[in-house]
């Protein structure tokens, strides 16, 4: 039976020995890889104002450290750079660019305990995570490093006799990227190396809470012989972000925008995009359905949610948002994935040995969860476990426990609305209609998962879900081979796979007389 009083006394807590962002930046082995200047034309520079922005760590709220701020005057200037060298790489042949983006994802797999060391402390997410991202990373360099040479145009049969059609691919120009605070290197790799394959030269603007990663990875880019103004990051603060955003968006020297953040703010990048017609990918909200049909094996799906669900504090796009079990199995279920998340997740601050849930990465992040939470009990909910701020920790930081609810409401806006966070509503459903339906309920439609050993249910729900990417039996559906992206308001636009590259290159048609 689902227990009638939280068991918040059950939560387990990592060592809450205090930890010092100082100390730990000073572990890192390779201190070239921290940087604090923006990266244009292959140098590093400050703001021309001198100001700069700090740093938190998330699990202490200490300074990490201090980067440049670099406003839209000091982007223009990067926007001009990467223009120029644009003249040179779009020349360069694909087995050069290859060989250039393999030596990169080398010295990032080097580097890897370093990069996942410094993301942590800028992060927050446990190193074991961050680790792997790294390694997540990674692969999306290598990928495209092998994809840059299978760029293929083709030759069209002509209609007539005297003439020849052919198809070619080219780079699409100088490309504006802006990516979010959750995955401060995979979101980075993923996107330029896709765009720097093409052959398109690239300005970046990262996170505000996470800029360290992306200045380690440009150190990393220029040990492996990337040309200055190929790859330029201009780190910038909150203050300067809207004008940066408008900068890359609305210079006609960009030719893409690609962005991955809320649909809020994605669906203003399009607009102020769409004043020079530039190409747009888009990787938006989500609000995924996690569905639990009654002939599911329910140990696979209780350990599968532990994963979607709390990876990374919640604070993924993809992370299940709304969990739909069925009726003849409610019970049993939250009984098993209770007991996992009692067992599994240990709160902490993410470079403590034991922690495998850290906190979360924004002040304002928490404070919406803690305001969906409020909402949905007032509403009725019950709070099975976690549901509040831990007390068993004395380091600071962002803090919430991993929580799970029933007799939550469809109507509250933990429903409605991506949590991005570590709450995980469990809803009773009767039938397949009835939960297709609430499921596809939602403007969005990013990622979906359901769990079911019938085949032909299997088929029919991975149909119907609107959605645009489907996990069956897993709550794992993120590689570097498959097509990442969403329909509905959840974006435009696919990253990875094969079909990756072609969102960085233009098709242009020549018809041969003679």
């Amino acid at each position: 039976m689902v227990p009638e009083r939280p068991l918040r006394s059950l939560m387990q807590f990592a060592s809450n020995d205090k930890i010092s962002a100082v100390e730990e930046l000073a572990k890192i082995n390779d201190q070239s890889l921290v940087r604090s200047k923006a990266y244009v034309d292959g140098k590093w520079i400050g703001a021309a104002s001198g100001s700069t922005f700090d740093v938190i760590d998330p699990g202490t709220l200490e300074k990490v450290g201090s980067v440049a701020d670099m406003d839209a005057t000091e982007v223009r200037k990067a926007i001009d750079v990467a223009t120029e060298a644009f003249v040179t790489w779009k020349k360069t042949t694909a087995k050069e660019r290859s060989v250039l983006l393999r030596k990169w994802h080398d010295l990032i797999m080097s580097n890897k305990d370093d990069l996942a060391r410094l993301m942590t402390l800028e992060n927050g997410k446990p190193v074991a995570e961050a680790a792997g991202e790294i390694f997540y990373g990674a692969s999306f360099v290598e990928w495209f490093s092998e994809e840059a040479k299978r760029a293929y145009g083709d030759l069209v049969p002509s209609p007539v006799s005297n003439s020849r059609i052919v198809v070619m691919k080219q780079p699409v120009g100088v490309v504006g990227i802006i990516t979010p605070y959750n995955f401060p290197n995979a979101m980075i790799t993923r996107k330029v190396s896709a765009a720097l394959a093409a052959g398109c030269t690239v300005v970046v603007r990262p996170a505000s809470e996470t800029p360290f990663s992306a200045l380690a990875l440009c150190e990393l880019a220029e040990r492996a012989g990337i040309p200055p103004g190929v790859l330029n990051v201009v780190p910038c603060s909150s203050d300067n972000t809207p004008a940066v955003g408008k900068e890359l968006t609305t210079n006609p020297l960009v030719r893409k925008i690609s962005f991955t953040g809320s649909t809020a703010v994605g669906k203003q990048l399009m607009g102020q995009a769409s004043t020079t017609m530039k190409k747009i990918s888009l990787e938006l909200g989500g609000n995924a359905p996690f569905i639990v049909f009654e002939d599911a094996d329910l140990t696979i799906a209780a350990e599968q949610l532990i994963i979607c669900k709390f990876r990374n504090s919640g604070q993924t796009c993809v992370s299940a948002n709304r969990v739909y079990v069925h009726e003849s199995v409610y019970d049993e279920f939250v009984d098993k994935f209770v007991n996992l998340v009692k067992e599994e997740l240990r709160v902490g601050h993410g470079l403590s040995q034991d922690t495998t849930f850290g906190p979360m990465i924004t002040e304002r992040g928490m404070l919406k969860v803690e305001d969906q939470l409020k909402r949905a009990i007032d509403a009725g909910a019950r709070v099975v476990i976690g549901g509040g701020r831990p007390e068993g920790l004395n380091v600071g930081g962002y803090y919430l426990e991993p929580t799970v609810l029933v007799d939550v409401s469809d109507d509250v806006p933990m429903s409605c609305e991506e949590t991005f966070g570590p709450l995980c509503p469990i809803y009773k459903f009767s039938t397949d209609e009835e939960v297709l339906r609430r499921a596809n309920n939602v403007p969005v439609g990013l990622a979906g998962y359901f769990f079911s050993r019938d085949i032909g249910r299997i088929f029919r729900v991975a149909e119907g879900i609107e959605v645009g990417m489907v996990g069956v039996n897993t709550g794992m559906i993120s590689t570097e081979v498959a097509p990442f992206g969403g329909v509905k308001e959840s974006g435009v636009g696919r990253e990875g796979s094969r079909y990756g590259i072609d969102e960085y290159l233009n098709i242009k048609y020549m018809n041969v007389a003679f």
